[in-house]
């Protein structure tokens, strides 16, 4: 909860107490001499997952979550400093060891996959080359046998015979 704000109702991404109580030692605690903080850690981690939970933008974070500014700097910052990779270290080395396993995996997999291109224009030159100069749903319903064609400043339309008025 915000500070002399009511409190909220929860978003399902939002950390519940027990999340909170293993996560809160990993935040990093405001620097000594600055400002004092005017909203609380948990939600600024709880703006951040609803962000990447939801997809939206930073400017679209609902209004009853800290404003997206602050939350986008607490995220840049522990990305600079590390602090995203060490929690999801610790936490990968707890949830392994929850489960009777070293701390470090021994082992890892790489699965790459080659997707083969043109060396010029990769899948516009491929687009291009797949493009029928036959008829198409569009040119096939127009009278007389008429197709367009697009010049570089305006459509055209042609038939055998010339340039038509349809």
């Amino acid at each position: 909860m915000i500070a002399g704000m009511n409190p909220r109702q929860p978003y399902p991404t939002d950390l519940r107490d027990q999340e909170w109580d293993v996560i809160t030692h990993l935040v990093p605690d405001a620097k000594p001499g600055g400002r004092p903080e005017a909203y609380p850690k948990r939600e600024i981690l709880n703006a951040i997952f609803y962000l990447l939970r939801s997809g939206c933008s930073w400017r679209m974070l609902p209004h009853d979550l800290p404003p997206w500014r602050i939350v986008y700097h607490y995220f840049r910052q522990w990305r600079l400093d590390g602090t995203w990779e060490l929690m999801h270290d610790l936490l990968r080395g707890d949830v392994r060891a929850a489960s009777g396993k070293q701390r470090q995996p021994s082992a890892g997999v790489i699965d790459s996959q080659s997707v083969k291109t043109t060396e010029k224009g990769g899948s516009v030159a491929t687009m291009l080359a797949s493009r029928s100069r036959g008829a198409s749903a569009i040119s096939s319903s127009t009278p007389s046998g008429c197709s367009s064609a697009w010049s570089s400043r305006r459509p055209v339309c042609k038939t055998p015979t010339g340039p038509c008025s349809c």
